[in-house]
């Protein structure tokens, strides 16, 4: 990656600085540390596009963030831990300027010492059998939950937790067992006691073998929360990374030859799925999410490993394996649902990654439409002549042109983002010429990214599809075709994503010539410029409100940037000056209002909002019986529920969904590739977004 201009200036000088006041000299591990903190607060100071006053505020943002990082689930510390660390609140901007660690040190012993409480109390607590006619509720509502008072209260919280966990295995124990319809000849099914003890057995194996991992977590991992902790106060995008953490970054499963095909990413003490990557096992068997968070995974037949608590790295490696064996994670779903999720590992076939078309009619209600799936924004800038996705988005408008479409449904859901140079470039592909998007770095004037290629390969009607997970690239495409009044933006969500903002790495030793004692610092993602559309409005938390909104099962949710700790806010600049005259959107009221009349009507929709006012319940339930009666009941209730809705969408029967013949040659040379384009033509055929797509057309 080439710096130019002042943000490489900016490193120069910082480094340049650094080496004057820190000549090649050695240092310990405690100097080191200081050197770390006071480096990383200046390149942040130096190149952060929002840098914080380091006062008594940072230190209060610090001094609760860490807190979060480091007893999230309230596992370990009490309040009488709290009133030991509360004094170092408002000093931590002191401490970090001088490179002390003076609360982190202190910090990290009561964590110890809670650490080896708690190994005690759930070694005692599982000795005894629970009473699991006992009714009595424990709340789950973990971010909201305060400290225990004191030890016996951190104790009584262990206990409910831990007799959850068994609760949990025996329910399902129980209810295999009772699915069973012959017994083996000599044996006998299992008491309730039997199964009591035979759970209790496997949560006390479960955290002995959690306790003994986390024991191994090293000075440096705990460090790297601290540090983690001062950077997200500037905002959710601003990391710092370990040097072996680098190249885990945002982890794409499919990257390496064999996975699951599936990024995940560090919430609080869970692992969170971010995304599916297409085409890759995971998106194939339909059952993993995003927003699921894995709880344990086992590999095939062997005992499931609670991953509560592990760094993300540790995750990875018990998720990767080789191809065509199984893993099985266990997955809390947005729902509150827990399912165990089996996964056949395989080599992630990139190809589905990739712009594809097809061609779709309904009878009666608009015929020929053309249909690209972008499913990001892709580019290869390794290799020479590397796939990029605006160039094979031009070949996909061009066979859909050669079937004489004069619509085209642009779909961007769940499409994350990617390259900068290529969303331009598409989205020049359906105007004449001009702005894009504005690209404003700190105390800077906005530099307009524009297309300059006077060509329209689409000047026919356009739909572009988004959802809560279209974010960053997807939605400076929609928002600058929103601008011109070019295509109608259709939304499964209030507004996308909300990600406004560019990241760019930058590597701490790149600064300091010399001074070997001290490296490898690690590196920082900083980021340094926000997207503006043409208008001046920012896509940066507010995202991109569709002019046309249906709902799906996240509707009653708040989802995206806006959830996130210290996001940046939404602010404008001066809009630039865009036209343009291919086609214009008329009457988008008018639009709107027939699509809410016949999603009004339509039965299929009416059960999706009922699923999502079901999630939205469900999400909001905060407490879990833990008598066995009331948690069969909830769970048998939610299955049955689940059971309404998991059928929802069933195949649209007059629409019809073909693929282009110039590409069936290549669909019909491989075997894998003929059975994935049949899956996807299927999962097409119950689109009913889609459908509703079509009739918007035609209304246009």
């Amino acid at each position: 990656m080439k710096f130019r201009g002042p943000v490489f200036f900016s490193i120069l000088v910082l480094g340049v600085l650094f080496s004057a006041f820190y000549p090649i000299r050695t240092v310990d591990n405690a100097e080191k540390e200081s050197l770390l903190i006071q480096y990383m607060l200046g390149g942040l100071d130096q190149l952060h596009y929002q840098p914080q006053d380091i006062n008594d505020d940072f230190s209060e943002k610090v001094y609760k963030m860490y807190l979060d990082r480091v007893d999230g689930g309230r596992r370990w510390l009490t309040q009488e831990d709290i009133d030991l660390l509360e004094p170092y609140k408002l000093n931590l901007d002191d401490q970090a300027q001088k490179g002390s660690f003076e609360f982190f040190d202190l910090a990290i012993k009561r964590y110890d010492a809670g650490f080896a409480k708690s190994q005690k109390y759930f070694e005692e607590i599982l000795a005894q059998p629970f009473d699991l006619n006992k009714k009595e509720v424990l709340n789950v509502d973990v971010e909201n939950r305060p400290f225990a008072k004191d030890d016996a209260e951190l104790k009584e919280y262990w206990r409910k937790a831990l007799k959850s966990e068994v609760l949990s295995r025996v329910y399902t124990k129980k209810t295999a067992q009772d699915k069973e319809e012959e017994v083996e000849e000599g044996e006998k099914k299992k008491t309730f006691e039997e199964l009591e003890v035979e759970a209790r057995k496997d949560v006390l194996k479960t955290f002995t073998d959690w306790y003994e991992r986390m024991a191994k977590e090293r000075r440096l991992d705990h460090l790297s929360d601290y540090l983690n902790a001062i950077t997200a106060t500037y905002d959710p995008h601003t990391n710092y990374f370990l040097p072996k953490d680098k190249e885990n970054f945002d982890i794409n499963m499919s990257g390496t030859l064999e996975g699951i095909g599936a990024r995940l990413q560090t919430e609080g003490d869970y692992t969170k799925v971010s995304s599916i990557v297409p085409g890759g096992p995971a998106w194939k068997g339909k059952e993993l999410e995003a927003d699921d968070r894995i709880f344990k995974v086992a590999q095939d037949e062997e005992d499931a490993v609670d991953v509560t608590g592990f760094r993300i790295d540790d995750v990875v490696k018990l998720i990767r394996g080789k191809k065509g064996t199984i893993v099985k994670l266990t997955v809390k779903k947005i729902d509150g649902e827990t399912k165990v999720v089996s996964i056949t590992r395989d080599v992630v076939m990139l190809d589905e990654g990739y712009a594809k078309s097809v061609i779709i009619s309904k009878p009666d209600v608009v015929e020929n439409v053309g249909y690209i799936n972008l499913p990001r924004f892709y580019a290869d800038f390794n290799r020479r002549g590397g796939r990029n996705c605006s160039a094979d988005v031009g070949a996909e408008i061009k066979k859909l042109k050669d079937q004489n479409v004069e619509s085209i449904i642009l779909d961007l859901r769940n499409n994350g983002g990617g390259s900068l140079r290529d969303v331009v470039k598409m989205s020049g592909f359906f105007i004449e010429e001009g702005p894009i998007v504005q690209v404003k770095a700190r105390d800077r004037k906005p530099q307009i990214l524009e297309d300059n290629d006077t060509r329209v390969q689409f000047d026919g009607k356009l739909i572009v599809l988004v959802n809560s997970y279209s974010a960053s690239a997807s939605e400076i495409l929609a928002a600058a075709l929103q601008d011109y009044g070019r295509a109608v933006i259709v939304g499964t969500s209030k507004s996308t994503f909300g990600k406004g903002t560019v990241q760019r790495f930058f590597d701490l030793d790149s600064g300091i010539p010399g001074n070997s004692d001290i490296k490898p610092l690690g590196e920082v993602k900083v980021t340094i410029q926000k997207f503006y559309r043409v208008d001046g409005g920012s896509t940066q938390l507010r995202g991109v409100r569709p002019d046309i909104i249906l709902p799906d099962r996240f509707y009653e949710l708040e989802t995206g940037e806006q959830e996130e700790d210290y996001a940046m806010p939404w602010t404008e600049i001066p809009e630039v000056d865009y036209s343009q005259s291919v086609y214009k959107v008329k009457d988008l009221k008018g639009l709107a209002a027939k699509s809410a009349e016949r999603v009004n009507k339509h039965e299929t929709f009416s059960l999706i909002r009922d699923e999502a006012r079901r999630l939205k319940k469900q999400r909001d339930d905060n407490e879990l019986a833990l008598d066995f009666d009331s948690y069969a009941a909830e769970r048998e209730l939610r299955k049955e529920e689940s059971k309404k809705y998991k059928d929802i969408l069933q195949p649209i029967e007059d629409m019809v969904i073909s693929n282009l013949e110039v590409d069936l040659v290549d669909i019909k040379s491989d075997e894998s590739k003929e059975a994935r384009n049949e899956e996807w033509l299927k999962n097409m055929q119950k689109d009913v977004y889609l459908e509703e797509a079509l009739y918007i057309l035609s209304d246009m």
